[in-house]
């Protein structure tokens, strides 16, 4: 396909060679947490989200679909990992698998019902369909309501991995971290990927072209909601705890919000982006609910001065100064 833009273009053999090499400090800056005396409980929290945040950047980044409802795939994996776990007594990676799979189902059934819309309407859709299901986990038994679902057993990773352990824990979830992360740097820049991108660029041109953009639409939906599902599977095991929080579209505007702050489109963006609004949360807390007016503040600043966000305002001055 010829290429609209050049944020359409297939990445260079440089560029590729300069992210794998972000990737791999990326990884090792993680791996040593446990040895440097930082909180571990944080970084498997800002972990989990940037998770979820580069899900979302993968949808509306590379695909231009803007969703507000993407909480309900975080919040239904963990409630469905946390109701396996507690009541059911599954093991942690059948339990991780369950929670997956709910999110598979809804991303499902949702992105049939909202990808034939484009714009605010599927934006308003989602909105819609995530209030839709914060609402019946408001109603139904097995959420335990408001109360959440409490004292999650962490148990054993296939017999072996004693999850009660935060070192272990932290490495199981780095892993599934940086899993997820290349294979979502994969699908960008796979041939899926490119036809994603131009679809963003120009979809009536992608369909004279012969794709069938519903399709794809459709899979980049299910594959974000998915992996935004394992991200809420993995965060149970940190917070040993599934509430209503984590379905309420509030947490859907924070995961936009770590996205744009991050960089929208750029691959280490919504990492960043996590980190940073999560440590505000963890490290603000004293102020109480200015800490949300605080987060309001730095949203306005990006969008009126770093529009392509931080990672994104780095990228384009370097690229500007070669």
């Amino acid at each position: 396909m010829t290429a609209m833009t050049d944020d359409t273009l297939p990445i260079s053999p440089r560029a590729m060679r300069d992210e794998m090499v972000g990737f791999a400090v990326m990884a090792v800056l993680l791996a040593i947490v446990p040895f440097t005396g930082i909180y571990p409980y944080f970084v498997m929290q800002a972990l989990c989200f940037a998770l979820v945040a580069c899900a979302f950047n993968l949808l509306v980044g590379y695909g231009g679909l803007l969703s507000f409802g993407h909480a309900m795939f975080l919040g239904t994996a963990g409630y469905c990992a946390a109701h396996a776990l507690k009541v059911w007594n599954l093991p942690p990676e059948l339990g991780i698998l369950v929670g997956t799979a709910a999110a598979f189902v809804l991303a499902i059934i949702t992105g049939y019902l909202s990808i034939r819309r484009q714009g605010i309407y599927f934006a308003m859709i989602t909105l819609a369909l995530s209030q839709l299901v914060y609402f019946i986990y408001v109603q139904v038994p097995f959420t335990h309501g408001e109360d959440g679902i409490q004292g999650i057993p962490q148990g054993h990773l296939f017999g072996i991995f004693d999850l009660s352990q935060s070192t272990t824990l932290y490495y199981v979830v780095l892993i599934g971290f940086l899993a997820a992360f290349l294979l979502i740097y994969r699908t960008i820049n796979s041939p899926f990927g490119e036809v994603l991108k131009s679809i963003r660029e120009n979809e009536q041109r992608a369909t004279s072209l012969g794709y069938k953009t519903d399709q794809y639409k459709l899979l980049a939906f299910v594959l974000s909601g998915t992996l935004a599902g394992f991200a809420g599977a993995l965060k149970v095991f940190v917070a040993q705890n599934a509430s209503l929080t984590d379905v309420y579209w509030t947490m859907s505007g924070e995961i936009v919000l770590m996205t744009l702050v991050g960089g929208l489109g750029t691959i280490f963006g919504p990492v960043v982006g996590a980190f940073i609004i999560i440590a505000m949360e963890q490290y603000l807390a004293g102020f109480g609910q200015w800490v949300t007016v605080i987060q309001g503040v730095i949203f306005v600043a990006c969008v009126l001065l770093f529009r392509r966000g931080i990672i994104g305002e780095v990228a384009h001055y370097f690229k500007r100064s070669l």
